[in-house]
């Protein structure tokens, strides 16, 4: 497997199979099926042969190389847009 992270904290931001090609330039990344436009050769590292840590999601966990850690504070996209929602409810129901 393969990461994508951002040079400032190591952040993993995508991940894709062995076999894909992955190309980073000075203006973006190409993946075999979009362009990365805010990733590139300067503030950005492609991992090569990696094994994601179970549960794996855009921005939940760090890469520096050789660990995986996790993001402090992170929160579940999820579970803040039920939130997000639930205060919509709430207010309507006021």
């Amino acid at each position: 497997m393969q990461t994508i992270t951002f040079n400032t904290g190591n952040v993993s931001v995508y991940t894709f199979a062995d076999d894909a090609t992955l190309t980073a330039s000075d203006d973006n990344i190409t993946t075999p099926d979009f362009i990365i436009g805010d990733m590139n050769s300067s503030n950005s590292t492609i991992h090569t042969g990696v094994t994601a840590p179970e549960g794996w999601q855009g921005g939940k966990h760090t890469y520096d190389g050789s660990a995986w850690g996790n993001v402090s504070g992170w929160v579940d996209p999820k579970v803040a847009q039920i939130a997000a929602l639930q205060a919509q409810i709430d207010a309507l129901n006021a």
